[in-house]
């Protein structure tokens, strides 16, 4: 069945993500920032900076989101980064069809709230979201190289409903009734990204790596089950698969902001040179917080927000870390 389908987000994965459901045969429009942008894109149908050298189909219309008319989309996508998420719902609240399918993409939680991507468009919009997270890169899913992702809500049959309309033959969707989980894991993640990154730019090898992304799966579990997440989630495409494709990826930004930082640079300097957004940085802060109200030890995290705040350097935390109090190998610890 094909749906009338608006991604609001105009960057890697809201330009890959129109095109997956171009393909699938859906009547797709992009919302951008500006005039600008949608008449470049318009004009070229492909998006230079942030997905170069891909092809977008000539079905998609790109319209500035001043100029946009949402209100007979039947799903609306958001597709902006997680502290983007508050105002954008805000925007389409009044804008969208009520009835409305509603996906978020947003992987963070948002910061001074706290809130997931999903809370804050239910908040915003009176209706639910559903969340989609997993190993996805946008340059690899736009070049049709088989992938996989889950899409959780709360309410299976919306849940089945866009597994339904996203499924195609590159691109398996699941789904999953743990919102809670599956948005945890996608915004943790790109902190200890960042960590594996600070790892690799100080030239430590495989190693290090494999201990820091296993022993972080155990952070992730402490604060993500008081939570009430599922623990099979952890083990999962959004969990596992999401964290190995972010931590070992040279597409990874989170991963190569690391690598920027143990070579000095900071943060400010390190998101002039990704010269996209780095989700790992606003949620390293908000897990130091989220963690602190909590009572939950995160060392690997905690160490990252340490870095980005000028208290510790990336030799330091290697120090804190290797100097922790040997512990049996046990997740509850």
């Amino acid at each position: 069945m094909s749906l009338e389908a608006t991604v609001v987000g105009s960057g890697s994965w809201g330009s890959g993500f129109a095109r997956l459901l171009a393909n699938r045969g859906h009547r797709v429009q992009v919302l951008t920032l500006t005039t600008v942008e949608a008449a470049q894109l318009t004009a070229t149908h492909e998006n230079p900076h942030f997905l170069p050298g891909v092809a977008l189909p000539p079905e998609i219309r790109f319209v500035a989101i001043g100029d946009a008319d949402v209100s007979t989309a039947e799903l609306v996508v958001y597709a902006v980064p997680t502290q983007s998420v508050r105002e954008v719902s805000r925007w389409a609240a009044p804008r969208r069809a009520a009835g409305s399918l509603q996906l978020s993409l947003a992987k963070g939680y948002e910061l001074r709230t706290l809130k997931r991507p999903t809370q804050i468009i239910e908040e915003e919009t009176g209706s639910p979201a559903a969340a989609l997270s997993g190993p996805n890169h946008a340059e690899e899913v736009s070049k049709d190289m088989p992938s996989a992702t889950v899409i959780a809500a709360a309410d299976e049959a919306m849940a089945v409903a866009l597994q339904a309309a996203i499924t195609s033959d590159t691109f398996r969707v699941y789904t999953n009734d743990d919102v809670v989980g599956v948005e945890f894991c996608g915004a943790v993640k790109n902190p200890i990204a960042v960590a594996v990154g600070m790892s690799d730019g100080l030239g430590f090898g495989d190693n290090s790596r494999a201990s820091l992304i296993t022993r972080s799966v155990a952070e992730m579990t402490r604060l993500g089950m008081i939570q009430g997440a599922h623990i099979a989630t952890f083990t999962g495409l959004a969990g596992i698969g999401d964290l190995i494709a972010t931590c070992t990826s040279r597409h990874s930004r989170n991963r190569l902001a690391g690598e920027l930082l143990a070579k000095g640079a900071s943060p400010a300097e390190v998101q002039r040179q990704v010269g996209q957004v780095v989700e790992g940085i606003p949620t390293a802060y908000a897990l130091h917080d989220l963690a602190g109200r909590l009572g939950i030890e995160m060392p690997v995290t905690e160490n990252v927000y340490q870095v980005l705040e000028g208290l510790r350097t990336p030799q330091e935390c290697v120090a804190d870390l290797m100097g922790r109090a040997p512990k049996k190998e046990r997740h509850e610890e």
